[in-house]
């Protein structure tokens, strides 16, 4: 147990990393796909008043979807790569607690 908890704080700076780069991957995907979809470099943003709700609602659960399902890889990735070197898993353990 006490081996599972050392690893889970050693394994923060790398899941932030991973998670910064994961969000990079996140907006270069978001971009590339509203290219397509709208052929616009820039999505709406919610304060732009040219824009109409359905647009707006549309980027946002677009840019949400993608950012999602790029964090889940990632971080499964990552633990997965962990668990592999260190055949510990670097998880909090259900309810909560490290």
């Amino acid at each position: 147990m006490a081996k599972k908890k050392k690893l889970s704080l050693a394994y923060q700076p790398v899941g932030f990393v991973l998670g910064w780069a994961g969000g990079a991957l996140g907006g270069m995907a978001f971009r590339k796909l509203w290219k397509a979809i709208r052929d616009e470099d820039d999505a709406p943003d919610a304060l732009d008043p040219d824009r109409g709700w359905g647009e707006i609602l549309l980027a946002a659960a677009i840019q949400g979807a993608i950012f999602a399902v790029v964090r889940s890889a990632v971080d499964r990735t990552g633990a997965k790569a962990i668990a592999r070197s260190t055949g510990v898993w670097p998880a909090k353990e259900k309810g909560g607690r490290d």
